[in-house]
Parts: structure tokens; sequence; C-alpha cells
């Protein structure tokens, strides 16, 4: 590997950054300075464009090492490819970091629903201490000590930067992460390049047999219920979901049920990521009691094996690669 001479003694400066830089990787170099290229030259004049910067600063965790988008990735449906999240200084999550695309119309956030609006969800990961660990005082004075945070807040939202106005501004930007260039949607409307002829064979065996659509409806793929889908027994599935929020028994195990659109790009799956695949998803809902056959509280839908044939796995698994946004369709 190659060094810096010990008689180079200023790593700082145009000269050393230079030499640091040329030694990237050209992909990761192209990334990286078209990301800054863009920053730089993007204006702060409204909610959406603020919430996009404060999304991927780190400056708004503890230790400046941390920011939404290093568990929320963009190009995977702004989801994370880890099955636990890591926070400031390497602490390890209690849940898979989900997709947050496709939010505007929930009515509630995080697997066990104890947000209510986006402006509580976004904060809730900055406070929390196996995440950011910041605090309200600490983010606030960061950003007012920051001339260029400083000012597009007060014009925005005419008063300096406060936990009120950061929620809004990280809020207005999630809601812009909608999707519906897929081929699914495409499909729908007639249009070109819509999905294919298993993809189709697939979204019937999700409508009926497979009984998806009993919990994955609406145009998100989503009920927004409360469902307890087999993986809690108390042993070492232990996550209790929706009843530390109610504290009503009917709610043990529950997790709020996800979206479906870009699900293809957001390995691993499930509020603990345990499956690293599709076909491993698909696989459990087709025989939940072949994994977990000690389940406490498993949904009525699932008390049966669907006996689903490796021909209807595939199409299904077709069909749901089929409802990925072309911008996250390749990595």
């Amino acid at each position: 590997m190659q060094t810096i001479p010990k008689s180079q003694k200023a790593k700082t400066g145009p000269r050393y950054f230079c030499r640091m830089i040329a030694r990237l990787p050209f992909l990761v170099f192209a990334t990286l300075a078209a990301l800054l290229f863009c920053f730089a030259k993007k204006p702060l004049t409204t909610p959406e464009q603020l919430g996009e910067r404060l999304f991927f600063d780190p400056a708004l965790s503890l230790d400046s090492t941390v920011s939404c988008a290093s568990c929320h990735i963009p190009q995977f449906a702004f989801a994370d490819t880890a099955r636990l999240s890591r926070g400031v200084g390497g602490r390890l999550g209690k849940r898979n970091a989900p997709a947050i695309t496709n939010m505007s119309a929930r009515s509630h956030f995080f697997f066990d629903g104890r947000a209510l609006t986006l402006e509580q969800q976004v904060l809730m990961p900055i406070l929390d201490t196996l995440e950011m660990r910041a605090t309200p005082e600490l983010v606030t004075r960061r950003l007012h000590q920051s001339a260029e945070y400083d000012a597009a807040f007060r014009q925005i939202f005419g008063k300096q930067a406060d936990m009120e106005s950061l929620a809004k501004a990280l809020a207005a930007f999630v809601r812009t992460l909608e999707t519906s260039d897929t081929p699914f949607d495409r499909w729908m409307q007639d249009g070109p390049n819509p999905m294919s002829e298993a993809a189709v064979r697939g979204r019937e065996i999700f409508m009926v047999k497979g009984k998806c659509f009993d919990c994955h409806f609406s145009p998100d793929f989503t009920g927004d219920e409360f469902r307890n889908i087999g993986l809690f027994n108390g042993k070492n599935l232990d996550d209790t979901g929706r009843f530390a929020v109610t504290r009503d028994s009917s709610d043990l195990g529950k997790m709020k049920v996800p979206g479906l659109r870009n699900v293809a790009a957001t390995a691993p799956f499930m509020h603990n990521g345990m499956f690293r695949t599709l076909e491993e998803v698909i696989d459990y809902y087709d025989n939940p009691n072949a994994f977990v056959p000690d389940a406490i509280g498993r949904d009525t839908l699932l008390a049966k094996p669907l006996g689903l044939t490796p021909q209807e796995k595939s199409d299904l698994k077709i069909f749901l690669e089929a409802l990925t946004d072309e911008r996250f369709g390749e990595k």
C-alpha cells in the first residue's frame, strides 16, 4: 500500500487533498464529486432543499459521524443494507432501518407505530442514544453557528433553527421521495415497457393464493395496519412490537405492515432483518410454521401453508421486483 514519506509532515492543504482524491477509485470519486457539486450549487430556498441537505449532514449526530443517509441509503430505496443499523460509536440498533420512500400517505411510523407524523418521526433517530445520540441543544447550536444554515432557516421559516423547523424541513424532504415509475404502474396505465407475463402471473398469486393483498393493499401496497406474522415467540424472537406502545395484549408481536414499492431494493427484510432475499421471504410466508413453530399470536391468515409451487414462487418474486422504481432498478 502506498504511503506518504515520513519527511512530508504536512497532511493538510490543497496538495495533500489532491493526492488523496487521486487515490480514490474513479467511481467513488465521481460519486463524491457529483454530490459535492450538487449540494454546492443548489440554493437552500425551500423546506425540501434544506431538508435534503440536512438529511445527508452528519452534523446532526453527537460526534458528526452519522447522518440520516447513513442508515437510509439512497441507492437502496433509502433503506439500510445491514440487518441492524449502527449508530454513533458503532452502537447496534434494535431493528432494521426500513425504506422511507412513499411516506406521504402513512398514518404511523416505525415498526411499532410510535410516531404519528413524519415531523415526530424524523427527530427520534437524532435523539435516540443508539442512533445519532444528539440533543436539541447541540443540534440547534450547530445550526445557528453555520452561516448557511442560519440564513436558510431565517429565510424559509422566518426564525433561527429550532427542533420544530428542523422537523419540518426533514419531513418536507422525505415527502418528496414518492415513486411511481415502475413496470407495474406502466402495466396499469397501458404504457410502454410494462411488467412481464411472469409478473402478471405473480400479481394473480399476490392477489389470491398468496393472500398478500389482504395486508398489502392501496396504491403503496400497505393498509397501514399492524399484524403479527409469526416472528414473535417470547424467546429468541422477543420484540413485542406494537404492544410496547399500546400495552394492549392483542398487539403483542404486531408490527406495522410496510409498503412494498421498491421492496426488491431494500434487503434484508422484516423488522429484524432476518431474511436476506425475497426468496426467503416468500418461503417463510408459504409455510411460517417451518421457520417458527412456536410463534405466539400468529395472524390467522397464516394458519395454514399456502402450498405455492416453485413456479408460483418465482412469478411472485418477479411481480415484487416489478414494483421497483426506475431510479432503484440498477445498483
